[in-house]
């Protein structure tokens, strides 16, 4: 016969028969109408499946035809219930967690805002928090998000568009600005000055009086552009404004290594995904070896907070990934432009991109350690002037 429908949820057990008649016992099941399935010889009897309505139905068949029967297994949601109600207390711990994990995936508890330059985030979030969105907030009790964006869009000044997003339990509320004038910075009276010595190459006075010339020799604080106008009886004090640029000499002392090792992904990884539980870790996902020589495991926390408390339930990421190093190994030569490379990246950096290298030379250089140690001096072009306020007595 076939397995009758929703079997596993009804209950049924495998029974191992034995006795004389262990056939005329087949048949006169079959004639009483009990379904049995998966029939076949075991050892002196036969194996077969029941329902369990029908298990008590088979006692004057047995006795009428001399054989006995020993259940072998219990199968299905009956036999699972009586089992999970003898532990009691772990079933109601399952049914708790299932219950509290529900909740608190129901509730908001992240909002991020991201886009907003001169708008301080509180207001949004003052914003959101009048239009029902706040952390600890139920999900269902939130308006279409199309609603939410143009009532925050309307309620927060200088804000041309609001797009919300949610992601699981948490808002991702998303700011375009509207344009404002830019406001000018309000200056005070002041000199430009030399930062540094240098030799004077360019200088353009937009307001003040220039004080020194092309080709000057100046030195660090030496007035370049004065903010005092006129003389000593008639002193007019402005803003100098202006550029100036001069040659300056920088001196490095450079160190690089001849043989270098580098480190890098090669795309492959593997997860692992646990469940948080206080200092319990469970994985749930992600098991087995990943197989590789090499590699480097970062670990991401999410748990969950509650206000200012962060609550001892979360998941926890491990990401492991593969990893290869390379090793180089450089003459001399290539160390050597690589560390003039570095130096000039560096006064780039340090002095502005607009700085122009004049020329550089060699001061000292020595192989030692596997190393190339030098000592350069860079002549350099660059904005020399810095704004000193005036202080009128």
């Amino acid at each position: 016969m076939k397995e009758p429908p929703l079997s596993t949820l009804r209950g049924f057990v495998t029974l191992h028969v034995t006795g004389p008649q262990v056939e005329k016992f087949i048949n006169a099941v079959a004639e009483a109408g009990i379904v049995i399935w998966e029939v076949k010889p075991a050892g002196d009897g036969a194996s077969l499946n029941l329902l369990l309505d029908d298990f008590f139905a088979l006692r004057p068949l047995l006795k009428k035809t001399g054989c006995r029967m020993h259940v072998t297994a219990r199968n299905g949601l009956p036999f699972r219930a009586a089992r999970l109600w003898r532990r009691k207390l772990f079933a109601a711990g399952i049914f708790l967690f299932g219950v509290t994990l529900l909740l608190f995936c129901s509730m908001i508890w992240t909002i991020r805002v991201e886009g907003n330059k001169l708008i301080a985030s509180d207001d949004i979030l003052a914003a959101a928090r009048q239009e029902g969105v706040y952390p600890y907030q139920w999900i269902w009790r939130m308006e279409d998000p199309d609603k939410l964006s143009k009532k925050l869009a309307s309620r927060v000044p200088g804000i041309s568009w609001v797009g919300v997003e949610r992601t699981g339990t948490s808002i991702t509320i998303q700011v375009v600005e509207a344009d404002r004038p830019e406001s000018k910075p309000l200056l005070s009276q002041r000199h430009l000055v030399s930062r540094t010595d240098a030799v004077v190459t360019e200088i353009y006075a937009e307001q003040g009086r220039p004080v020194v010339g092309i080709h000057s020799r100046v030195k660090k604080g030496q007035i370049l552009i004065s903010g005092a106008l006129g003389d000593e009886e008639n002193t007019q004090y402005v803003v100098a404004k202006g550029e100036v640029k001069g040659l300056v000499w920088h001196e490095y002392n450079i160190e690089v290594p001849l043989k270098t090792t580098s480190s890098s992904y090669t795309g492959e990884r593997k997860d692992r995904t646990y469940l948080v539980l206080g200092d319990w870790a469970v994985q749930l996902w992600g098991y087995g070896k990943s197989g590789f020589d090499k590699s480097r495991t970062l670990t991401e926390n999410n748990m969950l907070t509650w206000r200012s408390l962060q609550l001892p339930l979360g998941v926890m990421t491990e990401k492991e990934l593969q990893v290869q190093y390379t090793s180089s190994v450089k003459t001399a030569e290539e160390a050597r432009a690589d560390g003039i490379a570095r130096a000039k990246n560096d006064i780039l950096a340090r002095y502005g991109a607009d700085s122009t290298i004049k020329s550089q030379k060699i001061l000292h250089e020595k192989k030692d350690n596997g190393k190339v140690y030098m000592k350069v001096l860079f002549e350099v072009e660059e904005k020399i002037a810095e704004e000193l306020p005036i202080v009128n007595n």
